[in-house]
């Protein structure tokens, strides 16, 4: 959505590593809301971090129901332990802490395990998941460890939190399916069949599909396939039949278990396309051309992203061909369908690069030059007028990576006049601020560290603000910003600081109360009163559904003014801090809103007053705020809310850091009757949308009418997961979902000019032609149902494509519909870097089953997997659709046998080329009806003119002054000035038509009479195309001094010519004077410089030395401790192995001993001898044994022997390269010094001749 920084970004994303402790696991007490006792259970997550499951320690295998559950990570929306996390009520909680839950007694007791002064909170994971931000769940573990439970805290949020893995790839879900398959288990330790066949069906028909493809692996899970065992099998194998062993259902297997259900024929079909219609492979070439061909971005440029090569082609066999015989040829690696498909399926075929993911955009512009991830109305989870206020959205909102939040704050009622937020005048429920402040400071930069804006709604006392202020100031601590930073000062034509200089700050927005220097005129208190009496009435007409401060009413001409007074605006929304206001200044305009002539008005209410009083209404309650607090004031700095008048009063104001609030619907106003100012506006200063009071159901409008003129803040209801906050989650997920994304180039410069409304091709922007082809879908739902897929495009009005791509609807297919509809071609895309496309499966009855949002610029072009998401942009896992997309730059129609001769000219000019060439000569050409191309009769001999035949010059030139047609642009202008005068001062008229007809004309052009009959080329001679002036024009052309010019060389000689080139050689002269000067000073000047920078270089070096030297010991002492830790290990490795081999050795022994004694009593039946010969055979077994163990025990001397001449050698290396590195870092100093005088040499040895003439001899 906008542009990245250029060149190749080094993507910074790591995948997600899981600790051995966490994969081992720990034991904990588990309980959640409904738990009236805790449950002891082993909490593990497998090692590829794709689910946290966990065993109850309780369960044995005679219970029905499985002792194993778990929880995808990906739906893990936060972890927390400490003060906020959830605890028993009566446990040893700090005094402060909130969130007591409702039960005790003996889970109470369950949770206090570990040491009695640690508080139960800090040995309590709070595991928060689900798939939208208003219903969240939550569990609890407890553990005895603090720092287990921290370790457990901290990297279950990275994992899921982790982009990599959020946008992992087909391949790697099916992994995750599988693991989730494999590890939760039923109390046998077995998969239960009936697990896999919920996982993907419903439908009866459906569930038969699975068992048949489970049945094709090699797992047989039919009923019919039961019974049709021999009964004593049946009773034998009836649960075996239910389950399948997890050891032998490997992810191969699964994954066969896939191929077989899903088909994918279309994939074959593309494989065979590719080069393996006749051998069931594909050679390496062939897959090289494929990925060049189909999967490379043909915009990309070849130096930075170069083609694939046989190397990279021969490493992604070597990783996903299954077939190592295949794969692993002497010459060349082969190709199969199952590696073909799972390349496809991989992250290597992902459709968004990771470079869009990661942090890849300049984060040093000002805070107005990016679009910031913003919400509206914070605290509600549902309706705008009944709606619940809830603390914990403020932490959802922020931990989806919004960074601006709304609190709508009012006096609060009970006895400690704590204030509170909730919708004013409205049935909502009531928070504490406090508790929101809290919950703001723990959750605020989890998962993004740049700064958060607080947008407040006051309607609080001077008191309670001051209350306010202090929570914000006590609770925030060093991350509330409340001073200004020193190189970006609240001034005039100062830019808004970058969000890099503001990381892991909170910014305030709220009303600032001015003091000016100047009194103010307070006139008619009793008026003022009464508008606010009226304010106070109109609250039921609004329904107090508004938000965002600042919004002003429409008044004409494109300016916006509060059109009836509100009680506090003449403070507290005035200009520039603590400056004075002179009459008649800019700054008086801006913060005196109040009007004295509207209010001796008030009685007649005009169309301007009803105007208003709609937009009030739609404006809500934000317009109604209490006047600032000193105390909240001194919090506000770089987002100053001001009343907005005009878009030319706010430029001549200058000031970056104010910022106004737009109900959508005047917002959209300013954006049809004023584009170009709204998009300028946005470039210097903060401008911030919000829904209109109507929309009471909390739905948003679309944001990208908004972002296309560049406004920052444009405020949704995060709550409803509608299509425009779907736009917004698939948006923002980029940029490593920060929550700031850099607009385009020419939103930003003041240089250049936007039009959101353009239609046509913008310069220094290039157009995009995208095609998407939808071919099929995978799991796309597990019912028997229809379905399709839409694919829109949203952008600049001219880019946006709703509601006209859809493929037909598959009937009851929802494993694999496939739809294989023609290309979705969106023809010219005007803007790349601010569109995005949505992609969306919808059922028969208009149900969304999953979408993705994808950015343009960032898609891949080639046969793509785009795995969906749910309406919260969260992973559906098994749900795809496979596409083939493809981009490349715009051409017009017209241009494009251009480009492809400019492309391809060999294929192009060996087609037939007359008529091509004829049809791109025409467009130099604009002769009217009467002329058009003729071709040419190529001669050896002469090469004639084509000839303008007479009748339709003398047509075209009539007498009245008036021309049939367009006059040529190679003839000049054929308009005669008068019926009457000739163009030809001294010539007759006749004439002078006749010495325009013989002006030079284009060799390749032919006139034709206008009865469409054409003339015979070279058939007509001058002769013939004469005029009524006959005579005439036989005498000019007899004048053949007419026809001798003057050389060159003799106007050389004129007198004029040698005085302009007597004074450009004298300018020359003083021109080179100055130089040589300049030339003189600046050798000096060089000189200098250049020892002082060989000094300094010195100098750095000589400093880098030591500090090499300085770490040196502590490097290699490190290193050695390292190394004897792990010698010992090797020899404690080496002794373990020794021991296993003799404790297995020994039991061999041990059983053969056994087994001997048994069949020695069958064959001797008298007891002495029986004894006798026990005796004598347990003698034997136990020299065997000593034999056997002297033997190992030899063998191990001898391995350690090996062991310890190699740790010696290993040793031996350590001592001499820890001698050697220190001579290492001087040798490598004095090299330097050495590069760095023979780089300077010649500045500073040169002698001043030489350098001269050296530089004399440069080219200017």
């Amino acid at each position: 959505m906008a542009g990245a920084k250029p060149g190749v970004h080094v993507v910074q994303l790591k995948p997600i590593q899981v600790p051995e402790s966490l994969v081992k696991g720990n034991k904990f007490i588990k309980w959640d809301e409904n738990s009236q006792t805790g449950t002891p259970v082993t909490l593990k997550v497998d090692p590829k971090g794709y689910i946290l499951y966990w065993k109850d320690q309780n369960k044995t295998s005679k219970d029905d129901s499985s002792d194993m559950d778990y929880l995808d990570i990906s739906y893990i929306r936060d972890t927390r332990t400490g003060r906020y996390a959830k605890v028993p009520k009566g446990s040893n909680r700090r005094p402060s802490a909130p969130g007591s839950f409702k039960y005790e007694g003996k889970l109470r007791d369950q949770c206090m395990i570990g040491p009695p002064d640690v508080p139960t909170e800090d040995k309590t994971i709070t595991v928060c998941y689900g798939k939208d931000m208003t219903n969240i769940d939550f569990i609890n573990f407890v553990h005895a460890s603090r720092e287990v439970v921290k370790e457990w805290t901290e990297e279950l949020l990275m994992f899921a939190t982790n982009l990599l893995a959020v946008n992992g790839s087909v391949l790697s879900y099916l992994e995750k399916v599988h693991t989730r398959l494999t590890h939760v288990l039923d109390v046998n330790g077995r998969i239960p069949v009936k697990n896999i066949i919920k996982m993907v069906a419903r439908d009866s028909n459906d569930k038969r599909k699975v068992e048949k493809a489970l049945e094709s692996v090699g797992f047989m899970a039919g009923k019919e396939g039961f019974f049709n065992l021999p009964f004593h099998k049946m009773m034998k194998n009836s649960k075996q039949n239910e389950t399948i062993d997890p050891n032998k259902f490997s992810f191969d297997e699964f994954f066969n278990f896939y191929r077989h259900l899903v088909g994918r024929t279309e994939v074959d079909k593309v494989f065979d396309e590719v080069g393996a219609k006749k051998k069931p492979y594909l050679t390496v070439e062939q897959f090289v051309q494929f990925l060049n061909k189909e999967q490379r971005d043909p915009r990309l440029n070849e130096i930075l992203y170069p083609y694939y090569t046989v190397r990279q082609a021969q490493d992604f066999i070597d990783e996903y061909e299954p077939r190592q015989n295949m794969a692993a040829k002497e010459e060349e690696g082969h190709l199969s369908q199952e590696g073909f498909l799972k390349f496809l399926l991989s992250e290597d075929n992902n459709i968004v690069p990771p470079d869009s993911l990661d942090l890849s955009h300049d984060m040093k512009q000002p805070l107005a030059h990016y679009f910031v991830n913003s919400s509206h109305n914070t605290y509600l989870q549902g309706h705008q007028l009944t709606g619940r206020s809830s603390v914990e959205m403020y932490r959802q909102v922020l931990l989806s990576g919004c960074r601006c939040i709304e609190l709508d704050c009012w006096d609060g009622r009970n006895t400690d006049e704590e204030p509170i937020i909730t919708h004013g005048y409205t049935m909502c429920t009531e928070i504490s601020f406090k508790e929101v402040i809290e919950a703001i400071a723990e959750s605020a930069f989890k998962t993004s560290d740049y700064p958060v804006i607080l947008s407040f709604e006051n309607h609080c006392s001077q008191r309670q603000q001051a209350k306010m202020a202090a929570h914000c100031r006590n609770i925030f601590g060093d991350m509330l910003l409340t001073d200004q930073l020193d190189e970006f000062p609240l001034d005039i034509g100062v830019p808004l600081p970058d969000p890099t200089s503001l990381m892991r700050k909170i910014i305030v927005k709220n009303k600032k109360k001015h003091f000016h220097q100047r009194e103010r005129k307070r006139e008619k208190p009793k008026a003022k009163s009464q508008s606010q009496l009226r304010d106070t009435n109109s609250i039921d007409e609004g329904g107090g559904t508004g938000g965002g401060a600042g919004g002003t009413g429409v008044t004409g001409g494109g300016s916006f003014s509060e059109s009836s007074p509100k009680r506090t605006e003449s403070v507290s929304e005035e200009g520039s801090q603590g400056a004075p206001v002179q009459p008649g200044t800019l700054d008086d305009v801006a913060s005196d809103s109040s009007d004295s002539d509207e209010e001796e008005e008030a009685d007649d209410e005009t169309d301007e007053q009803r105007k208003q009083r709609q937009y009030n209404t739609e404006k809500g309650t934000a317009g109604r705020e209490a006047e600032a607090g000193l105390e909240m004031s001194m919090l506000v700095n770089y987002v100053q809310p001001v009343h907005f008048h005009s878009f030319e009063i706010s430029e001549k104001r200058g000031k970056s850091f104010e910022i106004s609030s737009f109900v959508e619907t005047q917002a959209t106003s300013l954006l049809k009757e004023y584009p170009v100012e709204f998009v300028n506006y946005n470039k210097r200063q903060l401008s911030r949308i919000y829904p209109r009071g109507k929309r009471v159901d909390s739905s948003n409008f679309l944001p990208q009418i908004f972002w296309n003129a560049g406004c920052q803040l444009v405020a949704l209801n995060f709550q409803t997961l509608d299509l425009a906050m779907q736009l917004n989650l698939g948006i923002f997920e980029y940029n490593n979902r920060c929550g700031y994304i850099l607009k385009p180039d020419f939103m930003r410069r003041d240089d250049r000019r936007f039009d959101p409304f353009a239609e046509s091709i913008m310069d220094g922007v290039v157009a995009a032609t995208l095609s998407i082809k939808v071919i099929s879908g995978q799991f796309v739902t597990d019912k028997r149902i229809g379905t399709y897929v839409e694919v829109d495009m949203y952008g600049l009005p001219t880019d946006t494509v709703r509601r006209r791509h859809r493929t037909k609807t598959v009937p009851n297919n929802g494993i694999n519909p496939v739809y294989d509809e023609d290309p979705f071609v969106f023809k010219k895309v005007v803007l790349p870097t601010l569109a995005v496309i949505r992609l969306a499966v919808m059922d028969e009855n208009n149900k969304l089953l999953g979408h993705r949002v994808l950015p343009v610029e960032g898609l891949r072009p080639g046969y793509r997997h785009i795995p969906l998401r749910n309406e919260c942009n969260l992973p559906l896992l098994m749900p795809t659709v496979f596409v083939h997309i493809s981009v490349k730059d715009y051409v017009p129609d017209d241009m494009s046998a251009v480009v492809d001769a400019l492309t391809n000219p060999r294929q192009y000019w060996s087609k037939p080329t007359k008529e091509k060439r004829k049809t791109l000569l025409s467009k130099f050409f604009d002769f009217g009806e009467d002329f058009k191309i003729t071709d040419l009769e190529m001669s050896g001999k002469s090469n004639k003119q084509q000839i303008i035949d007479k009748s339709s010059i003398t047509k075209s030139l009539q007498s009245n002054g008036k021309s049939s047609g367009p006059a040529s642009p190679l003839h000049g202008d054929l308009k005669p000035t008068s019926g009457t005068k000739s163009p030809i001062p001294g010539a007759p008229e006749e004439v002078s038509k006749e010495k325009i007809m013989k002006k030079p004309t284009h060799p390749l052009v032919k006139a034709e009479p206008s009865n469409g009959q054409p003339s015979q080329f070279n058939q007509i001679s001058v002769k013939e195309n004469r005029v009524q002036s006959k005579s005439t024009i036989q005498s000019l052309l007899d004048d053949q001094a007419l026809l001798v010019p003057t050389p060159l060389k003799d106007l050389k000689n004129q007198k004029a010519f040698f005085k302009v080139i007597c004074k450009r050689d004298k300018e020359l002269e003083s021109l080179s004077k100055k130089h040589e000067k300049w030339k003189r000073k600046h050798k000096e000047l060089r000189k200098t410089q250049a020892e002082v920078f060989v000094a300094m270089c010195k100098d750095h070096f000589q400093a880098e030395m030591e500090v090499m030297l300085k770490h040196h010991e502590g490097v290699y002492d490190t290193l050695k401790l390292i190394m004897q830790i792990n010698h010992r290990e090797h020899d404690k490795k080496l002794l373990a192995i020794y021991e296993m081999e003799v404790e297995e050795h020994k039991r061999k022994m041990e059983e053969h001993s056994k087994k001997e004694m048994k069949s020695l009593s069958k064959m001797y039946k008298d007891k002495n001898e029986l004894a006798r010969i026990k005796r004598e055979a347990q003698n034997k077994h136990v020299d065997e044994v000593v034999q056997e163990r002297a033997k190992h025990k030899a063998l191990l001397d001898k391995k350690r022997e090996e062991l310890k001449r190699e740790l010696s050698m290993i040793v031996q290396e350590y001592e001499n390269e820890r001698e050697m590195v220190p001579k290492e870092y001087r040798a490598k100093y004095e090299e330097k010094c050495q590069k760095l005088t023979d780089q300077f040499r010649d500045v500073g040895l040169c002698d001043s001749h030489e350098e001269l003439n050296g530089e004399q001899n440069t080219p200017l």
